[in-house]
């Protein structure tokens, strides 16, 4: 069996090719592909080939982690069914071309026990699983009437937004895009140095932005924390004295675990978190390279997703 993959053969080179797909073992399943999400930021780096030394770097490869489709092929005995609708976070199913992360193709084999079931109600909005359980880890143990700090709204800052409103928490959020500045979202959102306060308890940057953490700091309460929750490919850097000061604690929130996607899951299906109006933009798969560029360079473009039902 083959399948219709995007490739990316060296850095802003993108070709859409088929590839023989690694047969299903005893404990995989095989997922005919809906839809895909081109993620900002790790995607971003692969595409422009800053991404750091990471395991399983090196090109050509095959992109993508938002991933959601129909079961087409499991083995008798399995958690899941043949018919069933499922995320996929990824895929190492291409042979000798690499799988980083792997999902962005038509079809896609996969371990069962890595597949989330979703309500098919959901549709592409789905896709958006793997960005609400990141925020959701990045949360934290946040309390009710908490007033923190979130840098960055796109839609990983949004849904963190989101969820700490569920939380009942009062999020404020800084923003320099004016075009993402914009609209009633039930919080308020700022430029950095329209915020006069400086007593914020949790600090959490979703911008990715390795050069901010001197700002962060001038804006921490004394002992509280900052959350790194982006994807940095610069080194990082602070000043120590005024960390010194405030007893400041960083605190690095990594990829988001099975509980959080199950967490998130819940909240979904409990109607306390909403994925709507976050998926700004979509294109049939064959156009991924005109997608990959608007995904990038567009700041109206909160997230992409690309279509495979067609897919030839």
């Amino acid at each position: 069996m083959d399948a219709l993959a995007i490739i990316l053969e060296k850095p802003e080179h993108l070709a859409i090719q088929r590839l023989p797909l690694t047969p299903a073992g005893e404990a995989d399943a095989v997922v005919a592909v809906s839809w895909s999400g081109i993620s900002t930021g790790t995607e971003r780096l692969l595409w422009s080939g800053r991404m750091p030394s990471f395991p399983g770097m090196g090109y050509p490869l095959v992109p993508g982690y938002e991933s959601v489709g129909t079961v087409v092929d499991v083995k008798p005995g399995a958690s899941i069914r043949v018919g069933q609708s499922v995320y996929v976070p990824g895929a190492r199913c291409f042979g000798s071309v690499r799988g980083l992360f792997g999902g962005a193709a038509s079809h896609l084999v996969a371990p069962t026990e890595r597949l989330v079931p979703v309500d098919p109600a959901l549709g592409e909005r789905a896709c958006l699983l793997a960005l609400a359980a990141t925020a959701y880890r990045a949360l934290g143990g946040i309390r009710p009437g908490a007033k923190p700090l979130i840098v960055g709204h796109g839609v990983l800052g949004r849904l963190l937004a989101r969820l700490t409103l569920a939380a009942g928490a009062e999020p404020t959020i800084w923003e320099t895009d004016p075009i993402r500045a914009t609209g009633d979202h039930g919080y308020t959102i700022l430029a950095p140095q329209a915020d006069p306060r400086r007593d914020y308890t949790t600090i959490t940057d979703v911008s990715g932005n390795a050069a901010g953490l001197d700002d962060l700091i001038a804006h921490l309460a004394p002992g509280g924390e900052i959350v790194l929750a982006g994807f940095y490919e610069a080194p990082l850097s602070f000043a120590f004295p005024p960390a010194f000061m405030r007893e400041a604690r960083i605190r690095i929130s990594a990829e988001f675990r099975p509980e959080d996607t199950a967490a998130v899951t819940m909240l979904i299906e409990s109607g306390r978190l909403s994925l709507d109006g976050l998926i700004t933009h979509r294109v049939p798969a064959n156009q991924a390279q005109d997608a990959y560029r608007t995904a990038f360079a567009d700041p109206s473009c909160l997230k992409m997703i690309l279509d495979w039902r067609n897919a030839a």
